[in-house]
């Protein structure tokens, strides 16, 4: 279908004011071929004169001076009725006249850096000058007279209009100022959520009467959770992730990379390991040597390992990529890679190769989304110390064993509720998840626990992610070898659970906060 006549918008002026001067070249060369009458603020109107092309500067064109240290550029009625006018109403025309209000139809602007600024800067006073007010008041005014108007708010945007100006003899379609104009709004919206957020944290307000967000695409995704879902991943910040090899990832691919990640970024460097299947772990290890982290990792659940991801907080070498090279993984991250490590992975075309070693877990909210509402909470990130806990057990555990009930009751908030996680010498043995009964998820980690760990000797600890409604829990629990059980206190029953544990004889440390994760 072509474009229809009344459709199309002939360039005859241009308002140019943009912070990024990047790449105005090509574009001045376009509007000069075509004679288009360019206006621009200060600093724009300066690189443009040096790049050796012709323009009106705003202050000359309204007659008024830049003023307030340069707050006050654009905001002038000649500029913005030059923008917002409709041009097929006599009202508007007669007013342009009488004022001498001249039609503006290409508007070209971005805005001040003030994301980039909060990045490299805490002076409150320097973040705040470098609030654009000018630039998102052109960038509305032109968006809503679409119709009219042609709005560009990005430096990538300046190659499809330089194709579009040549290819309908510096006209513009309607499509694409619509186009155009739905971007603007995205672009002037995203920039107020910025500046909301930036507010909000440092009044220390992570709940507010209005919660803003802005989202940059990162990719389309094949589909989502199964082929017939649409997907997309949306980055609010840059996502440091850097992948070194593999098919293109996909939504169940980056759930499971976050999982892992959360889990692989709270243990002690250079040590962890974790193996995540659907979200959840099926093994994690902390040990000094890293082939034998993987291989306690491995141990937990090697069948449930298979086809799964792969996630070492330290950096993997030739030895361990032998290792690996044995099990099918999706994915495998780790905190970068050496060459020989490399070489050998990269054989499997289609293995993930993912390097997290720039990524920081600072998470601070969660999200979770359904029928257009929004579960918002602060993360549950607390590091764990002997603080948190407190043993009430007559048996004491000394301070090896609390550090090993620490690790497992960590593991333990990762796990989908109802969780019970088993771990010997700081690495799991039998994980139960995602049960509705807490007494089947106990089950369910003791069989894991009996088909493939069963040789273990020695102290086999256990975590609850809650506490233990009924003694029929820690009690399946004990009976199947645990010696020491660490859970959150809370229950009406729990010194029904203290005198059971002491009649047992086995260490009971409670936690002073929950860990459900649903």
């Amino acid at each position: 279908m072509g474009n229809r006549k009344d459709d199309m918008k002939k360039i005859k002026r241009a308002l140019i004011s943009v912070y990024d001067k990047k790449d105005l070249r090509n574009l001045l060369k376009t509007l000069k071929k075509y004679n288009v009458e360019i206006l621009s603020s200060g600093g724009t109107h300066k690189e443009i004169q040096k790049l050796g092309y012709k323009s009106i500067e705003v202050s000359n064109y309204t007659k008024y001076p830049e003023i307030l240290d340069g707050r006050v550029k654009t905001l002038n009625p000649k500029i913005h009725a030059g923008i917002l006018m409709k041009r097929m109403k006599r009202s508007h025309k007669k007013e342009s006249l009488k004022h001498d209000f001249k039609e503006i139809d290409l508007v070209v602007v971005n805005f001040y850096p003030f994301e980039k600024t909060l990045e490299k800067s805490t002076n409150h006073e320097k973040i705040i000058e470098n609030i654009d007010i000018g630039g998102p008041a052109m960038v509305r005014a032109a968006a809503k007279n679409y119709k009219d108007v042609t709005i560009v708010t990005n430096i990538s945007q300046y190659d499809n209009l330089i194709d579009h100006l040549n290819k309908f003899s510096c006209s513009t379609t309607l499509s694409l100022r619509e186009k155009l104009s739905s971007e603007a709004f995205a672009t002037t919206g995203s920039y107020d959520a910025t500046i909301s957020n930036y507010f909000n944290t440092i009044l220390k307000n992570n709940f507010p009467k209005k919660k803003l967000f802005t989202f940059n695409l990162l990719e389309n995704l094949r589909y989502g959770e199964n082929p017939h879902q649409e997907s997309s991943i949306y980055i609010n910040k840059n996502l440091k992730l850097k992948q070194l090899n593999g098919k293109k990832l996909s939504y169940n691919n980056y759930n499971d990379i976050f999982a892992a990640l959360n889990i692989s970024k709270s243990l002690p460097k250079n040590q962890g390991t974790v193996i995540i299947k659907h979200a959840n772990p099926c093994g994690v290890a902390v040990n000094s040597n890293k082939i034998e982290s993987f291989k306690l990792a491995l141990k937990s659940d090697p069948i449930s390992a298979y086809g799964g991801i792969v996630s070492c907080n330290f950096k993997i070498n030739k030895k361990l990529a032998n290792e690996l090279d044995k099990i099918f993984f999706e994915v495998i991250i780790a905190d970068a890679f050496d060459k020989d490590s490399l070489k050998i992975l990269k054989k499997k075309k289609n293995l993930r190769i993912i390097d997290s070693s720039e990524l920081k877990n600072k998470e601070i909210l969660s999200y979770n989304s359904n029928f257009n509402t929004l579960l918002l909470q602060t993360a549950d990130n607390l590091k764990f110390s002997s603080k948190n806990f407190k043993v009430v057990s007559k048996l004491k555990p000394n301070s090896k064993l609390l550090k090993n009930l620490i690790f497992a009751f960590n593991i333990c908030r990762f796990v989908k509720s109802n969780a019970i996680v088993l771990t010997k010498d700081k690495s799991t043995v039998g994980i139960g998840s995602g049960q509705p009964s807490r007494l089947d998820s106990c089950k369910i980690a003791i069989s894991k626990l009996k088909k493939f760990n069963s040789k273990i000797e020695g102290d086999i600890l256990a975590a609850s992610d809650a506490f233990f409604p009924f003694v029929d829990g820690i009690e399946t629990l004990v009976q199947s070898g645990v010696t020491a059980v660490i859970q959150p206190s809370g229950s009406i029953r729990d010194k029904e659970i203290i005198k059971y544990a002491n009649d047992a004889g086995i260490v009971l440390v409670f936690s002073k906060t929950r860990h459900f994760r649903h």
